[in-house]
């Protein structure tokens, strides 16, 4: 294929080119108009009857290669525009696009066709797509589309086990949805520290929204310790995994073992095949008496800044498959989010030379005992309000203005720092 652009045309000015993919678009609206009668005549008269088709939307998706919803589209548009001239004519000169003339031939009538033609005009076609789904949700008619909706809610779980991963797709009524919405926003906002900074929008919604059911699971308490007397997740998993770090497991060791902090467990002894032998009898990992002393301890999740008082587990510092005791001196406090950071994280908890607890990052370095403030965030030249004090800003403070700093560039004086006692 030979290309037939001439240096002249790669050459043009802005505004040349401007207008000239203005003026086509113009084109494009006269032909989509133009293609649109030839499909209402081609319906009036039932052309697709000769091709043994039972409608003309059938006939026009495998015609002219659309799909089937635009061509029921094009077919619903087409017919709409013969009582509609106003609109008809301002697209025939190519004034109105087709996705203006789509939305409007929704709610248009004879009565409120002109001063819809007058409100397209002079704006966007997301603000005519918006204004037409408010005229039709402001009629009776709109009953219809409120029954439809609430007949199609639906939630759909998939497990992929081989990603360790489940995926929840939802579809609510819009009323329905915005509630979510707003439940996960008041989760979100609940939960925001700075070690989880550089988490995604996406990853925060997703943990505001495990915030909610655990929030349903627990009804609603703001001081519990932990939740296995509410609600109980099976997971297999060999005791030589546990002790050993070799074995099976329905999880992720390590995650395996943060549930297991704060849970019932039920020992189960099976053969080489899974099947089981035997049911050991049901034990508390965490007894009431010791979990009451420890909220009296704690009274909130131990991670250094952080104080939640809602959604913690009682974390053993020396795991229990490990040898750890449940006793009061191996056990914190921690919500749900650092107490995953411990885990899977890879923060550890050690005693310093005075016998007091405190959290060790990946690189090593102590996390203060007021936990992260924001000017801990922020590199020494920037001032409050993310401006330079004097000179030139390094590669490190120009990354700093745009985001966050990973932890690793605090300082390492926060070493010093541990947990008082509870």
């Amino acid at each position: 294929m030979t290309n037939t652009e001439s240096p002249a045309d790669r050459n043009q000015s802005i505004d040349d080119l401007d207008r000239a993919i203005v003026n086509l678009s113009a084109r494009i609206n006269v032909a989509s108009h133009d293609l649109l009668i030839l499909i209402r005549r081609f319906d009036e008269r039932a052309g697709w009857l000769k091709w043994g088709f039972r409608n003309c939307a059938d006939w026009l998706h495998w015609r002219c290669d659309l799909s089937l919803s635009a061509s029921r589209e094009k077919v619903r548009v087409a017919q709409a525009l013969k009582t509609l001239p106003a609109i008809g004519a301002a697209f025939a000169e190519g004034r109105l696009s087709y996705s203006k003339v789509r939305a409007l031939t929704r709610v248009a009538n004879r009565r409120n066709e002109d001063e819809l033609v007058c409100f397209a005009l002079r704006t966007t076609a997301a603000r005519v797509e918006e204004r037409c789904r408010e005229l039709r949700w402001g009629s009776e008619d709109s009953v219809g589309e409120a029954n439809r909706a609430q007949a199609g809610r639906s939630l759909t779980l998939h497990r992929d086990p081989e990603r360790g991963t489940m995926r929840i797709t939802v579809e609510l009524p819009l009323e329905s949805g915005e509630l979510i919405d707003k439940a996960l926003d008041r989760a979100r906002e609940a939960s925001v520290a700075p070690e989880f900074a550089e988490e995604s929008w996406s990853a925060q919604q997703a943990d505001a929204l495990l915030a909610v059911a655990r929030g349903y699971l627990t009804g609603g308490s703001e001081a519990s310790v932990g939740m296995a007397e509410h609600y109980r997740v099976t997971v297999h998993v060999d005791r030589s995994a546990l002790t050993e770090g070799r074995g099976r497991a329905g999880l992720p060791v390590e995650s395996i073992r943060r549930l297991a902090c704060d849970a019932e467990t039920v020992v189960v002894v099976e053969d080489d095949e899974g099947q089981p032998l035997s049911v050991g009898r049901k034990t508390r990992t965490v007894p009431t008496a010791i979990k009451r002393a420890l909220w009296a301890r704690d009274g909130s999740c131990r991670f250094p800044g952080c104080g939640n008082r809602r959604f913690v587990d009682a974390h053993h510092i020396r795991h229990w498959s490990a040898g750890g005791e449940t006793a009061l001196g191996n056990l914190l406090l921690l919500c749900t989010r650092h107490h995953r950071l411990v885990h899977e994280g890879g923060f550890h908890i050690e005693k310093d030379y005075r016998d007091r607890w405190f959290f060790k990052r990946l690189d090593g370095r102590a996390v203060p005992s007021c936990g992260y403030r924001p000017e801990d965030m922020r590199d020494d030249d920037v001032d409050a309000a993310g401006e330079y004090r004097h000179g030139h800003p390094s590669a490190e403070g120009l990354s700093m203005r745009l985001h966050s700093p990973p932890l690793t560039s605090l300082s390492p004086v926060i070493a010093e720092q541990s947990i008082p006692p509870g």
